[in-house]
């Protein structure tokens, strides 16, 4: 077989495959657009607490936070990188920021700037402007149950520091007055009984566990391991519901933990005494005085009421605890979230029983995937139904009315009503305790921006290897200052030569670098094991470096037309395709302005504007829109990247002329001239914030598309290696034996 038939077979192989992945990079890319589009439009893109900030100038698209998450869709790779597409899907486990490689993520809470719902605290979680009132668990904002145990045992333990300074006071107030048994409240109790305080507990449900308990039998809780005082190592990543309200009942009564079930909290009140102030906690079931409180009330404080006549009825509930105690059973369930499609699935799968689904909206949109999923498998079953766009309007003993938008009323047979309306946040209640919500006192959140990645310490190590090249060369420069005839001729010719001595040394070096360049790519699928990924990426970039120095070492600085020559070329074209592409993900996603230019940013731009075109003149309104729209289409359109470069470049003055089209159109019609001045400045606007969108999209497609031939560069370069070491080992071993 000639020769050359080998690599043109082997070219054709290898642009067959970078077709196919392209292809199939475009249809993933597609369809990750279309659901970040379907979030934005059902509104679950916007978190509801915590989310993970994605810093796109670290991002190198790895997808191990993708893959990290446990809940569906909050994450995705769109154009190459990391971005939040279903926000409200995040529960904080922070598992995402615990694998990114690069720390691009960080768990935040969303609009904590603006929010009237975040309680100011300190470090410490002391409320700001309230000395000796904590919070703990979801009302600080966070709904995992590890961060609430976290919290809570944090609360417990500064306390006991705190008290630790005070003198003790036979029959004095208590050290400490925990509101709430749920995770975070309960791991307060653990850590105080663990140091040794004087406490106690008030909790206004009948049964510890807090929002916990509330659940459906047998519901999985997701958490993550954590440590409970008294307890130790928690290392599940789901319980049960039973499960973790059982274990909380077990250490209660353990440790004797003082706790008074059924007392509500209605206020703080705070006195000064010789030693500091005293909190007096005014409960339903009496007062208790203290130094110290930690309220771990949670968010959902008491259940919110539909207020339609009726709902005093014994058989409407707020929670569902036992699903199969309904088998038979007419059941209209309310409302739109987990929680109420949750409890309609559990019903539905009960034998004889009759679900319906009532809420306000059109169609959910901030359901967790599988329960969407769930929900959707269930309608078209017809395991239930779902009465979208009403409300209820009045529940009767036997039956129950609801009412669409249009006013039309329709009787379902009832025998219960379960209504998942949410529950009426107790910040009014926080407030008249001493707890700020002013955003102005919040302390900033750390972003990933304001930490390191780990690169400058890989370039650090580089840079180091090929210093210590650089001086390998200086000192023998001498010898590889010469031709390669020349060299022959040199004493250290048999030590410096690439098949002996120290310069196959460096060969088999720059090898080894290869190889251990190329186990980042093991470690990263393997997702787990053989350190972090973090430490695997630093290598990847040391070792891609070093391969270089040192392979140019053993060519002796003089690469020459062979495999091995090759293959040096090929790694110089490797690590220049790794920085570039290292320089593309850091830079092009940026605005002149230093600012984040992301795609959604640019979409949310021409929403706010389309809102603008709202006023008079509504024909001639749609009319410049369309024509804008249109306009921008023909770059989007044009067949092939230099044709749409082209029409990007002629744009300006193809809208100058249309502009001047519109103007004279906007005169005829008799639109008032500062109102045709404002809708063609608005146009304007418009038509550069769109065209911004499309080449924002070009951009980041250019970026993913330098990941591939990064890849393809790579394959190439370790096929030219392989075939250099087998020539060498083949054809070197025939020289040695014939050198004297």
């Amino acid at each position: 077989m000639p020769s050359p038939i080998v690599p043109a077979g082997l070219a054709v192989a290898l642009a067959a495959l970078a077709t196919v992945a392209r292809a199939r990079e475009r249809r993933t890319r597609r369809a990750v657009l279309s659901e970040v589009a379907v979030a934005r439009e059902r509104g679950s893109d916007r978190a509801r607490l915590q989310y993970p900030h994605v810093d796109l100038s670290r991002c190198l698209g790895c997808g191990l936070c993708v893959a990290a998450c446990p809940e569906e869709g909050v994450l995705q790779l769109v154009l190459g990188q990391a971005r939040v597409v279903h926000g409200a899907r995040c529960v904080g486990h922070g598992r995402c920021a615990a694998v990114c490689p690069v720390d691009a993520i960080a768990l935040t809470l969303a609009d904590v700037n603006e929010r009237q719902d975040l309680p100011a605290l300190a470090d410490d979680l002391q409320a700001l402007g309230g000395p000796g009132v904590f919070l703990a668990g979801e009302v600080t904002g966070f709904a995992l149950v590890r961060t609430a145990v976290t919290q809570g045992a944090s609360v417990g333990r500064e306390v006991a520091r705190r008290s630790a300074l005070l003198p003790r006071e036979p029959g004095g107030p208590h050290d400490l007055v925990i509101v709430g048994a749920g995770p975070a409240g309960l791991a307060c109790a653990l850590a105080a009984r663990e140091a040794g305080l004087d406490f106690a507990v008030v909790e206004q449900a009948p049964r510890l566990g807090g929002a916990v308990a509330s659940y459906p039998r047998r519901k999985l809780v997701m958490t993550q391991p954590m440590d409970l005082p008294l307890f130790g190592r928690l290392a599940e990543a789901t319980y049960t519901k039973e499960h973790l309200v059982e274990l909380w009942e077990e250490l209660t009564a353990r440790h004797t933990i003082p706790v008074q079930l059924g007392a509500r909290l209605e206020a703080i009140t705070r006195t000064r005494d010789p030693i500091g102030d005293v909190l007096t906690v005014h409960t339903t079931a009496g007062t208790l005085r203290a130094r110290h409180v930690c309220l771990a009330l949670g968010r959902r404080g008491s259940p919110r009421k539909l207020g339609v006549p009726g709902e005093d009825l014994s058989k409407v509930s707020y929670a569902l605890l036992d699903a199969q105690a309904y088998a038979g059973r007419h059941v209209l369930v309310v409302g739109g979230g987990d929680s109420a499609v949750e409890a309609a699935l559990g019903l539905a799968a009960q034998p004889g029983t009759t679900v319906t689904l009532s809420y306000r909206k059109s169609a959910f949109f901030r359901l967790k995937a599988v329960n969407e999923r769930r929900m959707h498998e269930a309608l078209a079953e017809g395991r239930l139904s779902a009465a979208f766009g009403t409300e209820v309007v009045e529940i009767e003993p036997e039956r129950v009315l609801l009412s669409d938008a249009r006013g039309a009323h329709t009787s379902l047979r009832n025998d219960e009503v379960f209504v998942f309306a949410g529950g009426e946040a107790p910040f009014e209640l926080l407030q008249r305790c001493g707890v700020s919500f002013d955003p102005a006192l919040r302390q900033p959140v750390e972003l990933p921006g304001e930490r390191g990645t780990g690169l400058v310490v890989a370039l650090l190590g580089a840079a180091v290897i090929a210093a210590a090249t650089a001086v390998w060369g200086l000192y023998f420069g001498d010898y590889y200052a010469l031709d390669s005839a020349a060299r022959i001729a040199h004493p250290d010719h048999g030590f410096l030569r690439p098949a002996r001595g120290a310069g196959l040394a460096l060969g088999v070096a720059a090898a080894g670098a290869v190889l251990l360049n190329l186990l980042y790519i093991l470690r990263r699928a393997a997702r787990r094991a053989f350190g972090s990924l973090k430490l695997w990426m630093t290598l990847h970039v040391v070792s891609g470096f070093s391969a270089l120095t040192l392979a140019l070492a053993h060519a002796g600085f003089e690469p020459r037309a062979t495999t091995g020559g090759r293959a040096l070329l090929a790694l110089v074209a490797l690590v220049a395709t790794g920085a570039v592409g290292r320089y593309l993900y850091a830079f092009v996603p940026r605005a002149a302005s230093g600012r984040e230019l992301a795609l959604e940013e640019v979409q949310a731009r021409l929403a706010a504007l389309d809102r603008e075109w709202e006023g008079d003149h509504p024909a001639f309104r749609d009319l410049v829109r369309n024509r804008v729209a249109a306009l921008v289409a023909q770059s989007e359109l044009a067949p092939g990247f230099l044709a749409r470069l082209r029409a990007v470049f002629t744009q300006g003055a193809s809208f100058r002329r249309l502009r001047a089209d519109l103007q004279q159109h906007g005169a005829l019609e008799g639109v008032p001239g500062e109102r045709l001045s404002a809708l063609l400045e608005l146009a304007q606007r418009s038509h550069r914030a769109a065209l911004a969108a499309t080449w924002l999209q070009e951009l980041q497609a250019l970026m993913a598309t330098w990941r591939y031939l990064h890849r393809w560069v790579a394959l190439l370069m370790v096929l030219l290696v392989a075939l250099h070491i087998y020539a060498a080992l083949r054809f070197g071993r025939l020289a040695w034996e014939s050198t004297p």
